[in-house]
């Protein structure tokens, strides 16, 4: 199995390993072969295709491991960018690793690392936080997980009222149809981008870039500091049980 990196918009980002790649397999596993089929004319490659997306994964990811086991050779790709990331072709890696297949990688544009080196915000620690659930109990834990994370976070996502909400007034970058014509780059804020997104219906690819949070850690607590306050409120009067429970929730 390969697992081909394809374009996230200028087919010109397709690397010369894709195109022997895809050109040598025996078959194509893809996310949408409407869109892929462009991209094979493109660079004048016919290949049999089968569909694999998120709602046949488990049937067709069966049929695909049979079809490799019988000695056939396959390339995996989704509609833009790296298969595996945020996509059902997740699954079929590790089917097909759980089954003693040789998995190999061919890689190609990605869109949240692409957006993190043009946001101008801090690189060296990022969290990619994907797709945001339209489940609003998923999505709302999803979001207080996150509420003290230092580090850059990368989601896919427009502007969205409820990341302001949980997460606040950050800076931010707000970047839309990577590669294509009509790239944009925003440099605002969480605050600054709801307002003007309620006024108008975003449009387009989104990668928003989300500066992480700035409050100041909490002052580390050595074992034996821990034990002296606990000890001092048992002094005081407060059960030992009821002491630790205390320093715990202090300390979380």
């Amino acid at each position: 199995l390969y697992v081909v990196g394809t374009p996230i918009g200028n087919l010109s980002d397709f690397s010369p390993r894709a195109v022997e790649t895809l050109a040598s397999v025996d078959f194509i596993a893809a996310e949408d072969t409407r869109v892929t089929l462009k991209l094979l004319n493109h660079f004048e490659i016919k290949k049999p295709m089968v569909s694999y997306f998120e709602h046949n994964r488990r049937e067709r990811g069966e049929i695909i491991l049979e079809r490799i086991r019988a000695g056939e050779s396959c390339a995996i790709v989704t509609d833009a960018g790296m298969p595996a990331i945020s996509d059902p072709g997740e699954d079929l890696v590790n089917l097909c690793l759980s089954n003693g297949i040789t998995v190999e990688s061919v890689p190609g544009p990605t869109a949240f690392a692409t957006a993190v080196a043009m946001s101008g915000l801090p690189s060296g620690r990022f969290t990619f936080e994907g797709f945001l659930s339209v489940n609003k109990p998923s999505r709302r834990e999803h979001l207080e997980e996150i509420v003290s994370e230092r580090r850059t976070m990368v989601f896919y996502e427009a502007p969205h009222k409820d990341l302001y909400k949980y997460l606040g007034d950050r800076r931010i970058a707000l970047i839309k149809e990577l590669t294509k014509i009509h790239e944009t780059v925003e440099r605002t804020t969480l605050s600054e981008a709801c307002e003007k997104y309620s006024a108008q219906t975003p449009k387009g690819e989104f990668v928003i870039v989300i500066e992480g949070s700035t409050e100041p850690k909490q002052k580390e607590v050595s074992l034996d500091e821990a034990v002296a306050l606990a000890k001092g409120l048992v002094e005081s009067g407060m059960a030992i049980n009821d002491a630790a429970k205390e320093i715990a929730k202090e300390l979380k």
